[in-house]
């Protein structure tokens, strides 16, 4: 496989460090499964661009995947799985009219000082599609209202290692008491169950990103780093 590396750009999570990207530099027929193995080295996907931090001063972004028949919730969690009981979701593979929208609503009121501002309709489209790759979509409704969207591959690696991926989760600003960004996820782990796969990849965790800090809150987890995972329990302790 042939990689290459971007330049130097200021980080996103981390304004003080400076970015660098290492880059899958193929298109081909086999890219689909190319990122089924380049995800279980903390590689990630946006859009079309498969990639993993590559960074020369900092070793700060880690890879976070949950081993989901092992995941259980915490006293927190299984109060908002039962608090947000009268929500339902679904699993499609199509987008809709009603995505873009929602999703414009969300980074404008919930992340107008991020890197995603302004949004805009290319933006979102660029970032969510794929041709090489079927984007799927867990949608969460309250009655017949769309209240959240989580943004999810697929990844069918073998048996022991298939997974859902979560690229991205917006919701209604609206619903934000009802903590919908750690429900989806929650939702997430219940459908790689329902449907036998053995892993939800959460993408990098940040150390010394607060935003990025709720990914240590679904134990155990698994964290990627010196080329291997780690398992964290609520036993460990936690080294980023």
């Amino acid at each position: 496989m042939k990689f290459g590396i971007t330049q130097s750009f200021s980080c996103s999570y981390l304004p003080e460090q400076q970015e660098q990207l290492l880059v899958y530099a193929e298109n081909n027929n086999s890219q689909q499964w190319h990122y089924s193995q380049l995800i279980q080295v903390g590689f990630r996907r946006s859009g079309e661009q498969i990639y993993r931090p590559h960074c020369p001063a900092c070793r700060a972004c880690k890879s976070v995947r949950i081993p989901v028949y092992e995941f259980t919730p915490s006293r927190s969690q299984k109060r908002l799985l039962k608090s947000n009981q009268n929500f339902s979701v679904r699993l499609v593979d199509k987008t809709r009219d009603d995505y873009y929208p929602l999703y414009e609503r969300y980074i404008t009121e919930r992340h107008s000082d991020g890197s995603m501002y302004p949004p805009s309709k290319t933006q979102f489209d660029n970032f969510v599609q794929s041709e090489w790759m079927t984007t799927h979509y867990l949608e969460a409704y309250h009655g017949e209202k769309l209240i959240a969207v989580a943004v999810t591959d697929i990844i069918d690696a073998n048996k022991n290692m298939s997974a859902l991926s979560a690229l991205y989760t917006f919701f209604d600003p609206d619903y934000s008491p009802a903590s919908l960004g750690t429900w989806m996820i929650l939702m997430q782990i219940e459908q790689a169950k329902r449907l036998g796969h053995r892993y939800v990849y959460l993408g990098y965790y940040v150390d010394g990103c607060q935003k990025m800090s709720y990914k240590h809150k679904f134990l155990p987890f698994e964290q990627f780093s010196d080329n291997e995972w780690h398992l964290f329990s609520k036993s460990s302790k936690i080294h980023t």
